[in-house]
Parts: C-alpha cells; structure tokens; sequence
C-alpha cells in the first residue's frame, strides 16, 4: 500500500525538524509526500543557505500567505490549504509545533477527514492566555497520531484524555538533526579574533518581551554588566535587532546566521542567554549553560535534566545566573531519554504501519 503524506510548515523552525523525517522518509518505496510551507516563496526568514544546509529540497508547495494578525492568518491557511488537498490526495498530514497555521491545517485536515499526526505533541505553557497553548490544545485534541518527546509530554496527552494507542513517545526529533549535522558546523565569520568557549550567546525573539523596553532595558543592561569583558554576540532579526542595538549598544549585534553557522556559534559558546525553547533543548545536547528569559519552559527536561535555568523576565534573577555562568559555577547535566537521533526513524516506521 502506497501511503500519500503531507508535511505541513508554518515557520522557519519547522523545516529545522522535519528535515531528518523527509531523509527518513526517501529510503521508503511505499511512501509519496510532499513538503509545504504556509508562507511565501521569497520569505525573508527562510536564508537562502536553509535548506542546502539542511541538505533537504526546497518546499514542494508554498501556500503564499502572509498575514500579521494571527485570526485572519488562520482563515487564510485554511482556505489556501483547502485548494491544496483538492488537488494532492493526502492520506496523511503532519503538522509541526503550534502555530496558528499549524492550527488551521490541522482544521482543515480532520475536517477532511484525513489522518492527522502532530510532531512535538504534549507540550503546555498552562497558560491559557497565550495564543500558542490554544493551538496546542486544539491541535492534541484533532490528531489522529500524537509523537511526543518524551514521558512528560506523554503524561500530559493521556491526562487530557488521549486514547494511548495514539500517543507515541518517538523521542526528541530536534536532536536527530543535531547529532546529523555537528560535524558540519562552519565557524562563522562573527567569532574572527575570539577563541571558543571564551564568548556568550544571546537570542530573542518573543514580542511580548521586546513590547516592554523598560524591563528589556534593566535586563539587557545587567547582560552587559556581569559579561564584562567577555563578548557577547546577539544574532538578532528585524525589530529584535533594531531595539536591542538602541537598548544595548554593549552587545555584539550581527545579522541572522546561517543554520550551520549558528549551530557552530551555541555549540562553543561559554553560556546562552535566550528566549527560545529550541535553543535551550540545543544547549542542553551540546552540554553548554543556559539562561532563559522566561518563568515557564515547555520543554522541562531542559530544566530537570539538562543546562537550562529560568530566571523570568526578574534582572535581580539573571544577575545570579549570569554571574554563576561567566565564573564557571553551573549543574551537572544529562540527556533526557530518547535523545537518540533516531526519532525519524520511529515515526515513519509507525506512518508505515
């Protein structure tokens, strides 16, 4: 039986995450997919370098929508990824994370009554509140086929009443792209005259932070302050770049890296300051000190297990922990289970069957 699938993105992280399922997937006879992408062919944040250094194909289809208000993007997705399936005849379709296209993919799918598959299921801010844990919850409870990371993610599915035969903790897909490219890391041109392990790393991206300069500011300033000497690079886009540089003019601003650039510039780093649950699921791989700028993780294993400590959105919090990170006091980490590189090969194994 041939299986017909779809994999559905919605944002430059995605790709990140499905490349070693379409690697998986292309040694496999019985199985057809197709990769699309909810935004536009000329999206700024998908650099030209993405993909070849993914060593995947560009999208198969790019939806070509580009909206700025999460509900019309929704409608926009929905009805765009309508057409889609009219003409490409899916059996399945897997949907990435949770986003709002993910979301409206994820709609159109059931109500098309096609298999529906969420890769990274199981993950909770609790805060209903946010946009994105809405998604999640919409997107657990349609799906057909939910692949989780690990036990917590699991545990949280099957408390919201998922049948287990749908739950599959497959393991942690992001590490089956890191263990398949740290060989390939380029070092970049950022990090001319420093030697590794002597700078630290600071992303951001979330706009709630970047809406509130005044907590932004007396954070940035303490990054500034306990860093000292050390330099500290902040590979920032758009507004991120532009009110960081205003805020903060202390800080190493670059332009967005390539993937194996950026793999290169965390996995040598001293310490990452960041904002980003991907990036802090990277430090912990790569065994480096992490800080995240926020008082929840949906990614706890990070916390339990690995480099990572929230310290929130408190300066007098990233004081200590900055502190501890540049003089070299940090826990003693470890990989959560699953964390194999072999994620890819589970769920296609299970897709097949």
């Amino acid at each position: 039986m041939k299986h017909s699938i779809c994999i559905f993105t919605g944002a430059r992280p995605n790709f990140v995450k499905v490349a070693p399922l379409i690697r998986a997937m292309q040694g496999v006879t019985t199985c057809d997919y197709q990769l699309v992408y909810a935004g536009r062919a000329d999206d700024p944040t998908l650099e030209p370098s993405l993909f070849t250094d993914l060593q995947i194909d560009r999208p198969d289809v790019f939806l070509n929508v580009d909206c700025e208000n999460l509900n019309e993007l929704t409608g926009q997705v929905m009805a765009a990824f309508e057409r889609y399936l009219e003409q490409y005849a899916a059996d399945t379709v897997i949907v990435v994370d949770d986003l709002a296209s993910t979301m409206a993919a994820a709609i159109v799918t059931k109500k098309r009554g096609l298999r529906l598959a969420h890769l990274v299921a199981g993950t909770r801010s609790f805060d209903i509140n946010m946009p994105k844990e809405i998604n999640r919850l919409v997107i657990d409870g349609l799906s057909d086929l939910l692949f989780t990371a690990g036990v917590g993610s699991s545990s949280i599915a099957t408390r919201e009443g998922a049948e287990n035969n749908k739950i599959y903790m497959v393991g942690n897909i992001l590490m089956d792209t890191l263990r398949y490219n740290h060989q390939r890391w380029t070092r970049p041109a950022c990090l001319d005259g420093i030697s590794d392990g002597s700078y630290l790393v600071f992303t951001l991206n979330r706009k709630m932070l970047l809406a509130d300069e005044e907590k932004l500011k007396q954070m940035t300033s303490v990054l500034a302050e306990v860093a000292g000497d050390i330099p500290v690079i902040a590979p920032l886009r758009g507004k991120a770049y532009e009110t960081i540089g205003r805020l903060c003019p202390q800080l190493r601003l670059v332009e967005p890296l390539g993937y194996l650039d950026f793999g290169y510039l965390t996995s040598h780093a001293k310490g990452i300051i960041t904002d980003s649950g991907n990036v802090a699921e990277e430090a912990t791989f790569h065994h480096v000190p992490c800080i995240t700028l926020n008082s929840y993780t949906e990614h706890i294993e990070t916390v339990k297990l690995g480099t990572n400590v929230l310290v929130g959105e408190d300066a007098g919090k990233l004081k200590a922990a900055l502190t501890d990170m540049v003089e070299g006091r940090w826990k003693v980490s470890s990989l959560p289970d699953r964390w194999d590189g072999r994620t890819a090969e589970r769920i296609v194994s299970i897709l097949m069957s």
